[in-house]
């Protein structure tokens, strides 16, 4: 019985061994599998490896020296060879306050070097040159082929962001930046680059006076090249001053007017005594050369025409135009504001930056956000000049505007529209389409009260048909940069030559998108539009969490909305309508070929030409070429600068009427004398 129970025992342990032993060659099979499995994927990444192995060329080893060669290249386009003497000898005089001397360079000739260096330079194709693109001084060339000479000075006035600024504090803070450019140049970019606080700190106007903040003084630069250029190779009036010169033009008879644009028009004359140091300037050339003057305004520079008749403000009333001022260019002039202002002040956004590359997009908000860019528009008075003007009179009603395509499925009249209304939002508020009016209504109860008063208080942007006010508008500094509430100077033998680009597109209303909240100090967004100081009881902007902080709701271009089926075009939330890419041609165009033709808003009869300019840009230039008319490169274009010679040179009757667009059509729908709202 025992040896029976041994061996059934033996034989349950012989069957667990089996047991055993098979789950191990099971699980040695198993691991087997694995390792051949490993062993293939090694081999299959290894070749993966090798086919992707990027070619030589490719590689940072390449791309680098590459980057490097490339780089200093482009360095020498912008360097003469006299400029290496000249280096050097500044080296060598900061060398010597440390004591270190520089080896004198040896005794050369460079004549030769300069001679066939200017040969290279005049070698290279037309479409890699920079400084230029070989069409320099030729506008002049013809017209003194012509006999043409100078005949009445010439005033240029630059337009928004075109003058240089430079910093003339001595405070400790401020004190390195003395007489550097903090705007325009090379040094603008260094700064914003690598001192950005202080660089905002800086260019940023107190709030509640629209002056300098304490410790900071900042000035427009002096002379014609403030606005000659905006950093080397970057032109802007150059071209023109080029050509003004072929025909005998010099600081004699030719005044570039700079001015600090972050200003309204009264602290321009209250701190700079702008318009006065202007009147002196024209009287100065009349004495001199016998002749009145002729004055050129592009953009910004061109809605501040008024101050000529207010005694307070430099100007000598109607007979001083009459006696001074033989003719008035306005170019590219946002006459009626310009659109992206209202989104610029809004969200700090516009066409240029919703519709940047993703990356492009992530840097430049990471490096300077919507916020930061709207808290300095906010504080730049002198930018609010471009606010919208004329309300749904002249930018249309919920249903139409004046430049409506016929077939429209959606009307620029509704300047902010949002594509998924929200009718019952936790605050109280609603995401409905807006007109010009209730959009510049709203937007002003969503910015902080500085602004708003600062608005109020330099600003006017209505629409005035009574000729009794608008008569007794021309004492009102508030009105002077609005064409719909002043009356032009009474100079009946001034001439006026409206000239501006059409053809390209150009952003005219908006796709608007309400977001969450988020923190703001401004307290600007709040339910009750009652409420501008926070600090009263009364104050009920939203807030949130133990710091009971002020929460504002983000509002931006609807960026992910796109559609170039539907009519309007739609570019990343823009409506794109007709204009020269900044400026819309309703704003460019109507007060010239309809409302200065009124005698309610030009009662001298004053002659006003206008002067269309196709955009006809030539694609392997990169700034067009002579046939451009975007807003800025225009200023380089042969169609102004033969406009602007003619009249400086006594031939401006050859002037005539040139339309491209439908502006006429336009400017009959604009509700000039009555308002049917």
């Amino acid at each position: 019985m025992a040896l029976t129970k041994r061996n059934k025992a033996l034989r349950a342990c012989q069957s667990d061994d089996d047991v055993v032993s098979g789950t191990s060659s099971a699980i040695n099979g198993t691991l087997q599998k694995v390792k051949d499995e490993i062993r293939k994927g090694a081999e299959t990444i290894r070749e993966a490896k090798k086919t992707a192995q990027r070619p030589w060329w490719k590689t940072g080893r390449f791309l680098f020296p590459l980057g490097m060669l490339v780089g200093t290249l482009l360095g020498f386009a912008f360097v003469e060879p006299q400029d290496l003497q000249d280096m050097h000898a500044q080296v060598s005089i900061l060398m010597t306050e440390y004591g270190v001397n520089l080896p004198e360079l040896p005794d050369f000739d460079f004549s030769r070097v300069e001679a066939e260096w200017k040969r290279l330079r005049n070698s290279i194709p037309e479409v890699w040159k920079f400084n230029n693109d070989g069409r320099e001084f030729q506008v002049g060339e013809d017209m003194k082929a012509r006999g043409l000479d100078a005949k009445y000075p010439v005033i240029l006035i630059p337009g928004i962001i075109s003058t240089g600024l430079e910093s003339w504090s001595t405070s400790p803070d401020y004190r390195a930046f003395f007489r550097e450019k903090l705007w325009g140049g090379f040094n603008m970019i260094s700064q914003v680059t690598f001192n950005k606080e202080k660089w905002i700190a800086a260019m940023m106007l107190d709030p509640v006076t629209g002056l300098d903040p304490p410790d900071v003084k900042i000035r427009a630069a002096e002379g014609i090249d403030a606005a000659s250029t905006f950093i080397q190779g970057y032109w802007i009036w150059s071209k023109i001053v080029e050509n003004l010169a072929v025909v005998n033009y010099d600081t004699n008879n030719l005044h570039l007017a700079p001015y600090d644009w972050r200003l309204s028009l009264y602290n321009l004359e209250e701190r700079d005594g702008y318009f006065s140091k202007l009147k002196s300037t024209i009287e100065l050339f009349k004495r001199r050369e016998k002749r009145k003057v002729v004055i050129a305004a592009h953009s910004m520079g061109a809605t501040a025409f008024k101050w000529v008749e207010a005694p307070e403000y430099g100007g000598g009333g109607p007979s001083w135009v009459e006696n001074h001022v033989e003719a008035y260019i306005p170019i590219a002039g946002p006459h009626l504001g310009v659109p992206k202002a209202i989104a610029a002040f809004l969200s700090g956004e516009m066409k240029d930056t919703v519709q940047m590359n993703p990356a492009g997009a992530y840097v430049l908000e990471r490096f300077f956000s919507r916020k930061e860019r709207q808290k300095l528009f906010h504080s730049w008075a002198g930018s609010a000049s471009m606010w919208i003007k004329g309300g749904n009179a002249v930018w249309g009603s919920g249903v139409h505007a004046p430049d409506d395509e016929c077939n429209a499925s959606h009307s620029h009249g509704q300047l902010i529209a949002f594509r998924q209304p929200q009718t019952g939002s936790e605050n109280g508020e609603s995401s409905r389409n807006m007109t010009a009016d209730e959009a510049s209504e709203w937007i002003l109860e969503h910015t902080p009260s500085a602004f708003q008063k600062m608005i109020a208080t330099n600003y006017s942007f209505g629409i005035e048909r009574d000729e009794r006010k608008l008569k007794n508008n021309n004492r009102d500094h508030t009105k002077w940069s609005n064409p719909l509430e002043v009356q032009l100077p009474r100079a009946p033998s001034m001439k006026i030559y409206c000239v501006y680009g059409v053809g390209k597109e150009t952003e005219r209303s908006y796709w608007y998108a309400r977001g969450e909240y988020e923190h703001d100090d401004t307290f600007a967004d709040n339910a009750s539009l009652e409420c501008h100081d926070p600090s009263v009881d009364e104050c009920t902007s939203p807030r949130a969490g133990a710091l009971n902080l002020p929460l504002a709701r983000k509002s931006r271009i609807d960026a992910e909305y796109s559609s170039d089926e539907s009519i309007p075009k739609v570019q990343n939330g823009v409506k794109l309508g007709e204009g020269d890419g900044t400026v819309s041609l309703i704003s460019l165009g109507a007060m010239c070929v309809e409302g200065w033709k009124r005698k309610r808003w030009n009662p001298a009869g004053i002659k006003v030409t206008t002067v269309e300019l196709l955009h006809r840009p030539n694609p392997i230039i990169p700034r067009g070429g002579a046939n451009t008319s975007d807003h800025v490169d225009i200023l380089g274009s042969t169609g102004l600068n033969e406009i602007i010679l003619q009249v400086a040179t006594g031939v401006g009757d050859e002037i005539k009427d040139n339309y491209v667009s439908n502006i006429q059509e336009y400017a009959k729908k604009v509700r000039w004398d009555v308002d049917m709202d």
